[in-house]
């Protein structure tokens, strides 16, 4: 069946032919202006779901990254005090070896005391610290607070009140920070473990023989949760601890028959009951009321203490001119405190490594997914500037033509 050629047809036509030559153009001038060849899913499906998948990972990458940074920084931060301490720490051995000999006059350990004393100051300084943000560096997560509060009072020897007591405001809580796919690190800035000195030992005073539980109830050792059933004894609470892994040891006291509790590394010990009594019960701590770590019953005796407990007694005793006491328990624990502060050090210095080897895998992942989005995404500018020029090229020669064409008008009729 033969095709009737309107005398619209020839228009119609050309005008489609344009339109569609101008919609390419658009298309490629858009994609040079944005450097990439997918302005719309339709134009490569599979490459733009490769391309948003890319994105996201590389987004999460990024983070990592961030996170590693800034933690690094705030490690740098806390590092530096901790051997600041450490190097007061030194000094104030230095001084109890020398006090310690014998051959010092009250006069010369008095002396030395009121170094002592300011050495003092300066390790609480340090331990009050905080960063550039402003938050407390070893308050745990409680970054808002003094992390140490001292108390003055008179000791004999000294004409001026003096710090006798310190005591730690902050948290047991450490922070995890993602480092990496579901890989975490904890951001150990708790003070009372920074800022320890000794194992820390609690003996029961009362005697736990016939304790049973008379319900159940959740007590927590370290801030790790240790559930206690109803018509546990203080046999199954023992073991309970024990089996839980984490850094305390339960025992039952052959003397007193009551329950003693001992760290495994040199850290201020938390207790609470978090439901019931039990621990109250047992006379470990008071009621509820009284919140940790100083909430340690009256009947229990209790052995270790900080970095400033053991400056603060060495200080007392170059005050009263004890070198039995600056020659034995104080150098002791002074030993301890440094034994323990190095070790924080190096764990400190290892989870910087850790951060910055996490940096640099992290720094090249984002190189190579970067590469990947590139491959998928990225325009061919050679190709894409030389189909813009064929299409302009197309575009003046339909226009010409279509001139041609149309060059007839109302005057050729009038003729």
């Amino acid at each position: 069946m033969p095709t009737r050629i309107s005398s619209q047809a020839n228009n119609r036509q050309t005008q489609y032919n344009l339109r569609r030559q101008e919609i390419q153009k658009a298309r490629i001038d858009n994609q040079i202006g944005t450097q990439s060849r997918i302005s719309n899913l339709r134009d490569d499906p599979l490459a733009a779901g490769h391309v948003v998948k890319y994105q996201s990972y590389l987004n999460r990458v990024n983070r990592f990254e961030k996170n590693a940074q800034v933690l690094s920084d705030q490690f740098e931060y806390r590092e530096g005090y901790m051997k600041n301490s450490l190097d007061v720490m030194q000094r104030i051995r230095e001084l109890a070896v020398y006090g310690a000999n014998g051959i010092n006059t009250k006069d010369d350990l008095r002396n030395m005391a009121v170094e002592v004393n300011e050495l003092l100051g300066e390790l609480i300084q340090n331990a009050n610290a905080t960063g550039p943000d402003g938050n407390a560096i070893f308050a745990g997560t409680n970054t808002d607070v003094t992390a140490f509060d001292v108390e003055l009072g008179a000791v004999k020897g000294s004409s001026v009140p003096v710090i006798a007591n310190v005591h730690y405001n902050g948290s047991l809580e450490q922070n995890r920070v993602e480092v990496d796919e579901g890989k975490y690190i904890s951001v150990d800035n708790v003070g009372t473990k920074t800022f320890w000195a000794e194992v820390q030992r609690l003996f029961g005073g009362r005697d736990a023989t016939n304790w049973v539980a008379q319900e159940d109830s959740i007590v927590a050792v370290d801030g790790h949760k240790i559930y206690v059933d109803s018509g546990d004894n203080v046999y199954a609470l023992v073991s309970k601890i024990n089996a839980s892994g984490i850094a305390v040891k339960a025992s039952i006291d052959p003397v007193s028959n009551g329950l003693n509790l001992t760290t495994t590394d040199a850290h201020q010990l938390w207790i609470e009951d978090v439901s019931g009594s039990a621990m109250n019960q047992l006379g470990i701590i008071k009621d509820s009321s009284q919140k940790p770590p100083y909430n340690i019953g009256d009947s229990v005796r209790i052995s270790g203490g900080s970095l400033f407990d053991a400056v603060i007694t060495l200080r007392d005793a170059m005050f009263a001119g004890d070198t039995e006491t600056i020659g034995g328990r104080c150098l002791m624990s002074i030993d301890s405190g440094i034994n323990s502060l190095v070790s924080r050090i190096s764990k400190s210095g290892s989870e910087y490594e850790r951060l910055e080897n996490d940096m640099l895998r992290n720094g090249a992942i984002a190189e190579n997914v970067t590469g990947q989005m590139s491959r998928e995404g990225d325009l061919d500018l050679t190709k894409a500037l030389t189909d813009e020029k064929m299409l302009e090229h197309t575009q003046q020669a339909t226009l010409s033509t279509a001139g041609k064409m149309y060059s007839s008008s109302l005057l050729n009729y009038m003729r």
